[in-house]
């Protein structure tokens, strides 16, 4: 019997782009296999993102492209899964009646018993946040080779409750997976190709699955044989203990890189957001990263146009952006998230939300453009990840998360090569090879 066919779109954050691995791994186990094309699907699964603007009428107007393709082939089954699945329930189905299962982000390993009842005649619906742990329930990584870099969670949920944010609510509290259940995987990946891991959470740094926290499970990897590299992403200021820090400067495979959100400089909009922390709080916590390692380059989230957001309290994100100097960063609008206290709260007009953005955005790509030309004449230690868009050539990441571009001849994926660099482009860096 031929193998079905399953499709996957994965929207938002990378810890979607793993839980969209595992589902494509738990319904291998049923028989399907993946496809990068709708239209030959036996299942679209929509694993989808509640924290961008209108995420949930993006996913309805996804899931309308596909009404032609449902009426063609009434067998064809069409899931939602992930945090708007979680937010949306039985609305989803009510709106749009094609749609044959809904599964939150704690559930997506019942997804084959789901599915079989979809085959039954049925539907299913499932968004609790079951008691058992998802991980235990998924079968095994199945054999196949990897590339050079893999994401693995580790930590999910978050018991922050900013001000603006529906994780909460979509991913539930913060647990933490045990320590021997990650090396374990993290060995299995290695053994498939696998060199760089990067360690996924909605609050990475509040990780307890070991005794000695985020800093020892890293420590741990960093036993791992082949594992050349350790990253972990996404972290809250507050949950940077003295053993992190430490760890930056005494483990050596732990990457010169941290990803530390700050999302506003102003104090008064921190405390409004629920932070929790000051703006100079965090400016104390950059400078003790940077004593223990001091190249490190750092990325963060900004949000303008907060509610209540004065041009004074932007400023002050302007001034704390100046003084962290960000190698990269994403920021964006505020958008009311349903639920969140901040959507209650009288909001700034548009045009001013738009004009702070241009700014905002304006002083971060300067700063990144400066910190990649000042690359320019070292070297660095780049992992290949995959061929270019020219003949010949080869791109990587370097130690900064900087993409690297080579043109030389014997480089394949999963190589790790020192590389003298050339030359800075918009969005990436072009090197030579430069033999230890």
């Amino acid at each position: 019997m031929a193998p079905k066919k399953l499709y996957i779109k994965t929207y938002g954050c990378q810890m979607n782009v793993y839980d969209s691995e595992r589902m494509a791994e738990a319904m291998g186990g049923e028989g399907y296999e993946t496809t990068e094309r709708p239209e030959d699907a036996d299942m679209i699964l929509l694993n989808t993102c509640h924290i961008r603007e209108k995420a949930a009428e993006k996913v309805y107007s996804e899931l309308g492209r596909y009404k032609g393709l449902k009426a063609a082939r009434p067998d064809l089954k069409i899931g939602v899964a992930g945090c708007v699945a979680q937010a949306e329930g039985e609305e989803i189905m009510r709106r749009q009646p094609m749609v044959d299962l809904v599964v939150g982000p704690q559930s997506y390993h019942r997804l084959p018993e789901m599915e079989a009842k979809v085959r039954s005649g049925g539907k299913a619906l499932d968004t609790d946040f079951p008691e058992e742990d998802k991980f235990d329930h998924l079968k095994g990584r199945p054999k196949a080779k990897r590339g050079p870099t893999a994401f693995l969670t580790v930590q999910e949920g978050c018991d922050k409750f900013c001000a603006f944010c529906v994780v909460p609510y979509t991913r539930g509290a913060e647990v933490s997976r045990p320590a021997e259940r990650v090396l374990t995987e993290a060995r299995d990946l290695v053994e498939r190709g696998v060199r760089e891991i990067t360690l996924l959470g909605q609050n990475v740094n509040a990780y307890h699955g070991h005794d000695g926290g985020l800093a020892g499970l890293i420590h741990a990897l960093a036993e791992v044989d082949g594992l050349e590299r350790i990253r972990f992403t996404t972290s809250h200021p507050n949950d940077m203990d003295e053993a992190l820090i430490e760890a930056h400067g005494t483990c050596d495979k732990l990457m010169p890189y941290l990803h530390l959100p700050v999302q506003a400089g102003s104090d008064k909009i921190l405390k409004r957001m629920n932070r929790q922390h000051t703006a100079e709080q965090y400016l104390r916590l950059i400078e003790r990263l940077r004593a223990a390692r001091p190249d490190l380059h750092l990325s963060g989230d900004f949000i303008v146009g907060f509610p209540e957001e004065t041009e004074a309290d932007f400023q002050a994100t302007l001034d704390l952006i100046e003084a962290v100097e960000y190698g990269s960063a994403f920021s964006f609008k505020y958008s009311e998230r349903p639920g969140t206290p901040a959507a209650e709260r009288p909001q700034v007009p548009e045009d001013e939300k738009d004009d702070r953005l241009q700014r905002l955005q304006a002083l971060l790509t300067k700063q990144q453009r400066s910190l990649q030309d000042a690359m320019v004449g070292r070297d660095v230690h780049v992992l290949f990840e995959k061929p270019g868009r020219l003949p010949g050539q080869m791109v990587g990441k370097s130690e900064y998360l900087h993409a690297v571009h080579v043109e030389a001849s014997g480089i394949v994926p999963g190589d790790l090569a020192r590389i003298r660099i050339e030359s800075s482009g918009p969005n990436s860096l072009k090197g030579v090879m430069n033999p230890l």
